[in-house]
């Protein structure tokens, strides 16, 4: 831990992905700053110890490691396409062992609160954070950088009427054996929706999928090469992409229409595909039941939209998560209807010393798109700390009017796609506004 005056610090909250990703830059650029993570290492929710994480025992890389891993540091070549938890918590303890970052982070420390002390567009800021023992400090530092991650607080929807068996979200699911004889329903068909219900067929008595909305589902692998590490070269205007990989993802998949699935309201690429070809192994062999959305509780069973109803003993609801970030006002990261407005979903328009990172996705944007979201970060706070008129055009065009990052497709308008982007809009805008600060 640095001892240095905090004042001459940046705060980095979150030691994740995305907070090492800050870590590193800041420390390239020879950024004084200090680490908080709550927990008693590095990695988020990646690591299975951390009490906050929401991974489950099964739960696998949806991206492969060739497009998701740190540029510097490559994932070794005995690692799996699609790596295990295990596998990435290992990962970013290594990468966090070579470029020495650990010592930067006070681990064992809470963030409670972050609020500014004075007015104008750099201002201190004032943490105060919890220690595992329970004691409470307050420092003042120069800057934030909030990196706490996007998927911790779950997403809980209500329903009507009560449910007499258990119900959970999938973020308190760990371990495939707790559903062993029973009857279960899984509540949303996204990625993590359908990985557990995979994992619910081999212990279950029976499994069905609640599905509100159709996907698109991509298989992992396509002519023996991870799905991700195909095509890309060729730019395409969006409406020909959407028709010419909706048409070839048809070849490899069929139509799930047939297994009782509602044919998406959307064009592809305009939500989150789901990248498992499993699940429809599954419905296709009858493990998996296709059920519609749930309208109301009774006892034991669940009544469906359709007006069908059955018994279950478990409802767990693969509802993703909400944006949370508990400890600084909504108002001062310009939260506006479902999540904060900030440029490149990164930077403050109205502070010059606040930033959030990871607050992203998109489509294969991988941890290398967080990194270079703290390259900018990095860059844009040296180059104040230098008085450098680049800092100006970019403090002028974070308070102007937002890019459009959307590549031209029309996403679909869910609080989980609030701060949705397209991968290459996104990065190339992201390295435009870094090199424009070099």
């Amino acid at each position: 831990m640095e001892t240095t005056d905090t004042r001459q610090q940046i705060a980095l909250i979150g030691a994740g992905p995305s907070g090492l990703a800050g870590a590193r830059n800041l420390q390239k650029l020879g950024i004084a700053f200090q680490g908080f993570e709550a927990y008693t290492d590095v990695g988020g929710l990646w690591n299975f110890g951390n009490p906050r994480s929401t991974v489950y025992e099964s739960a696998h890389l949806i991206s492969s490691k060739r497009t998701t891993e740190f540029s510097e540091f490559p994932m070794r070549d005995d690692v799996a396409d699609y790596p295990s938890h295990r596998e990435l918590c290992r990962y970013f303890a290594d990468y966090a062992e070579r470029f020495d970052l650990r010592r930067h982070f006070h681990f064992g420390a809470r963030v409670l609160k972050v609020e500014p002390v004075g007015d104008g567009a750099a201002p201190l800021w004032r943490l105060t954070w919890q220690e595992a023992g329970g004691s409470q400090h307050q420092a003042d530092f120069k800057g934030v950088v909030i990196a706490n991650g996007t998927l911790a607080e779950p997403n809980m929807p209500s329903f009507e009427g009560h449910f007499d068996g258990e119900l959970q979200h999938t973020s308190a699911y760990k371990r495939a054996d707790s559903f062993k004889d029973k009857r279960v329903l899984v509540v949303g068909a996204g990625n993590s929706g359908c990985d557990i219900a995979v994992d619910a067929v081999h212990h279950a008595k029976s499994v069905d999928l609640s599905v509100r909305r159709g996907y698109y589902f991509v298989p992992k692998y396509v002519f023996g090469k991870p799905a991700d590490t195909l095509g890309g070269k060729l730019k395409l205007p969006p409406w020909l992409k959407q028709k010419i990989d909706s048409t070839v993802l048809r070849w490899f998949t069929g139509d799930p229409v047939r297994f009782g699935l509602p044919k998406p309201d959307y064009k592809m690429y305009e939500s989150h595909p789901v990248v498992n070809s499993l699940v429809l192994h599954h419905m296709g062999h009858g493990d998996i039941g296709v059920k519609p959305d749930v309208a109301r509780f009774e006892g034991r069973t669940v009544h469906f939209k359709d007006g069908r109803s059955q018994d279950y003993d478990l409802v767990l609801c693969a509802t993703g998560y909400r944006l949370h970030y508990p400890f600084i006002e909504p108002a001062l990261l310009n939260w506006q209807g479902m999540a904060p407005q900030l440029y490149l979903n990164i930077l403050s328009p109205r502070f010059d010393n606040l930033a959030v990172l990871g607050m992203i996705e998109a489509s294969g944007i991988g941890w290398q798109g967080r990194y270079e979201q703290a390259e900018l970060v990095a860059r844009f706070f040296k180059a104040q700390a230098e008085g450098s008129p680049r800092a100006d055009a970019l403090r002028a065009a974070k308070a102007g009017p937002p890019p459009d990052l959307s590549g031209g497709f029309k996403y679909l308008k869910l609080e989980r796609m609030a701060y949705y982007v397209h991968k290459d809009t996104y990065r190339a805008a992201v390295r435009a506004a870094s090199a424009s600060l070099a």
